[in-house]
């Protein structure tokens, strides 16, 4: 198992949640990691990336000012901080990795380029 995604849980409107993934050493070393997520009955959607060979990063314009995406290098885990949760942020998050060397440049746009996902954590937010 490459990527495990854990801290998903239910949330009032204006709360927050941090997502946490984990990866195995070569991948969170070389590759960048997107986090993704999928609403019912909606396609998947990328969030925010982080990318270790370039340092680039991405967030959706939907989350900027409310997510950071960040990286632990002593846990091999890349951290989604979720501020100010809206009811339309409810979905499942996915972390998938791009690699080695991949930027986040473009993240969103080409999913398919991602190798390794996660098995989702749920995230609902409701009052």
């Amino acid at each position: 198992v490459q990527l495990v995604e854990t801290g998903g849980g239910r949330v009032q409107p204006g709360g927050s949640l941090r997502l946490s993934c984990a990866a195995s050493r070569f991948i969170f070393d070389y590759y960048a990691i997107l986090w993704v997520r999928q609403a019912p009955g909606k396609e998947r959607a990328g969030v925010s990336c982080i990318s270790s060979s370039d340092g680039s990063r991405y967030d959706a314009d939907s989350v900027k000012g409310r997510f950071t995406v960040s990286r632990d290098n002593a846990k091999n885990t890349v951290y989604l901080q979720m501020n100010s949760l809206k009811p339309e942020d409810t979905a499942v998050y996915y972390c998938a990795a791009d690699g080695p060397y991949a930027s986040c440049r473009g993240a969103a746009s080409r999913l398919r380029d991602y190798d390794y996902w996660g098995q989702g954590t749920q995230v609902t937010v409701s009052s």
